[in-house]
């Protein structure tokens, strides 16, 4: 999963980066509106974590901007102030929830989970493909009975293939989907990472049939 931190203040932007990363999302900073605005419309981003009160423009014109644009991507708006009518008002321009600053990291995370969930919620928390399991909540993969411990890029590949599932995705789509923005990647970075993923789940079935296929001159499909 990929997101997007909108927030002007460093400190508060960097520690939400932190601790989002600890929890394999792969997350893009910006610290004013305009570099937010920029990168939330041009990139593909499961969740915007969006202050109000930014500089260059603010968060409400953000969230009405993209809206405009027909950018539907869940919005979480951040904010210091805690009347009712800010709420309504971010509500309004198009933001899907609403959490007032101080907050606990952890009713951010659930939050964020809650939103990521929406577009798959037929999917449920529990990702299975054939005789392998992943659950986003827990952080925890199976295969068969044996559970296979994977590094936190690992986890995001895996969760990424899995839900797209029978459908081969590129080398460019999981470097967008997996990865940040402004990390130094390369196309063969991919194809080492399918390569610890492959090992391990063969040793986690190895007599079941190889999971990962490649797809030859465009990339990779998971079935």
């Amino acid at each position: 999963m990929r997101l997007l931190v909108v927030e002007d203040e460093k400190r508060i932007a960097d520690s939400i980066k932190k601790g989002l990363v600890q929890e394999a999302y792969a997350v893009d900073v910006a610290y004013d509106g305009e570099a937010g605005y920029d990168l939330a419309a041009s990139e593909n981003y499961d969740t915007v974590i969006l202050d109000l009160m930014l500089p260059k423009l603010d968060g409400r014109s953000l969230c009405r901007k993209l809206r405009e644009e027909g950018i539907q991507v869940p919005i979480l708006m951040l904010t210091a102030l805690g009347e009712l009518e800010d709420k309504i008002t971010g509500l309004n321009m198009g933001a899907d929830d609403y959490l007032t600053k101080p907050f606990a990291f952890e009713e951010l995370l659930a939050r964020i989970k809650a939103l990521t969930r929406r577009p798959r919620v037929a999917m449920g928390t529990l990702l299975v493909v054939s005789d392998l399991k992943l659950d986003t909540v827990t952080h925890t993969v199976w295969r068969g009975k044996k559970e296979i411990h994977l590094s936190r890029k690992e986890f995001s590949l895996l969760e990424y293939l899995m839900v797209n599932s029978g459908r081969a995705v590129t080398k460019d789509q999981i470097i967008e989907k997996v990865w940040d923005f402004d990390a130094d990647v390369l196309p063969n970075t991919v194809e080492v990472y399918i390569g610890y993923l492959r090992r391990k789940l063969d040793v986690a079935g190895p007599e079941s049939k190889k999971l990962i296929q490649t797809v030859r001159g465009f990339g990779y499909k998971l079935e």
